[in-house]
């Protein structure tokens, strides 16, 4: 909300007192103040002081008259884009008009003073300056929204990386003691549970590990090791690792590359992680026994790669939120077993680092997702 603002300025110079005050009257309203000079001299101390919307200048004043006081402020940055009008009782001939003009002035109002006339093109600057102020005022407004968003995403950053890497403590205990109960299991349901507590720490693990990966990239500090690298082996690296739950759900898999080699410079390990992201996700959100495609095309000096599934589908009013860190689709939070949205933040960012993009299509609710990927081809 914009704060009341400071009231508007006008200036008056006339070497005549009795003029100041019939200037002042005429001129008399809220939220103005009349600044009133009887000299050059003295409009230019006032000039130095306050903010000045207007200046009405009398042409006629002994030692520095109005022409050679508009032309003085005219050449200093503080005053130069203040508007002028002239103030004149002798005849405004196109000589006396072109030296005004050329001094700077906006018009000329003509002794005796019509007030109608005057108090007219006075509240034109009037609101003029107070737009001005109003923009100004909003723009500080904005300025400070803007700082205060920068500050929350940073405080956010800092936790994700405090968090995870405080987690990392512990996961890697308890892994410890997995790994001792598997010595000592003696029992099926004491092995039985062993292994669900191997599975909940497997994702809980990928879960601190997506955390610090997001604030490593937000902090600028994940390094790529990128190298000339087959699209077909990092591929098969992501089929590896998410084969074991696209076979727990019993979904049928197909993968489609083109017959010739495809190269990329690229980090192997990272678009592997992309790529496997995706296809869990796929396993994830499909109903057994669903299908899940891989495809991938070249198109011109780019390839396009493709995860497609039949399973839940995305509602259209997400899919352009689906990419933002802790995004998730409501419904969809049963399946996402305990996930944060992390997920799909961090695939959007590696696939940036690697100059490429990512998009999402769904033609709704319960027909499934495809997730396209472009990235450039190293020729």
């Amino acid at each position: 909300m914009i704060s009341a603002m400071e009231p508007v300025h006008f200036l008056l110079v006339d070497d005549l007192a009795e003029n100041l005050v019939s200037l002042e009257a005429l001129l008399k309203r809220d939220d103005l103040v009349l600044l009133k000079a009887q000299s050059a001299d003295q409009a230019l101390e006032l000039l130095l002081t306050h903010d000045v919307a207007l200046a009405l200048l009398d042409v006629q004043m002994p030692g520095m008259d109005g022409f050679e006081l508009a032309e003085f402020m005219r050449g200093s940055e503080r005053t130069r884009h203040i508007p002028i009008i002239f103030v004149t009782a002798g005849s405004a001939d196109n000589q006396r008009r072109f030296r005004g003009y050329e001094a700077g002035a906006v018009d000329f109002i003509q002794k005796p003073i019509e007030a109608d006339i005057l108090r007219s093109k006075a509240n034109v600057f009037f609101d003029l300056y107070r737009q001005r102020q109003q923009i100004a005022a909003q723009r500080d407004e904005l300025a400070v929204a803007s700082q205060a968003l920068h500050d929350a995403d940073r405080r956010k950053d800092e936790f994700l990386a405090i968090l995870a890497h405080e987690l990392r403590n512990p996961v890697a205990a308890i892994g410890g003691g997995l790994r001792l109960l598997k010595r000592h299991a003696t029992s099926e349901p004491a092995e039985d549970l062993r292994g669900k507590m191997e599975r909940q720490l497997f994702h809980l693990s990928r879960l601190v590990e997506d955390l610090l990966d997001i604030s490593r990239i937000s902090e600028g500090k994940i390094l790529l090791q990128k190298d000339r690298v087959a699209l077909d082996t990092i591929v098969r690296s992501a089929i590896e690792a998410s084969q074991a739950n696209l076979d727990a759900a019993r979904h049928s898999f197909t993968v489609d590359l083109p017959q010739e080699p495809i190269w990329l410079h690229a980090d192997h390990t990272r678009i592997a992680q992309v790529l496997a992201n995706l296809l869990n996700n796929a396993a994830k959100y499909t109903p057994p026994g669903g299908h899940i495609s891989l495809s991938a095309r070249r198109a011109g000096g780019h390839v396009e790669i493709c995860v497609a599934d039949d399973g839940i589908g995305i509602p259209a009013e997400m899919q352009s939120q689906i990419f933002q860190i802790f995004a998730q689709v409501e419904g969809h939070r049963i399946r996402a077993a305990g996930g944060l949205g992390v997920g799909l933040a961090l695939v959007r960012q590696l696939v940036a680092l690697h100059d490429g993009s990512i998009a999402v299509h769904s033609e709704g609710q319960g027909k499934g997702s495809q997730f396209t990927i472009r990235l450039p081809i190293e020729t």
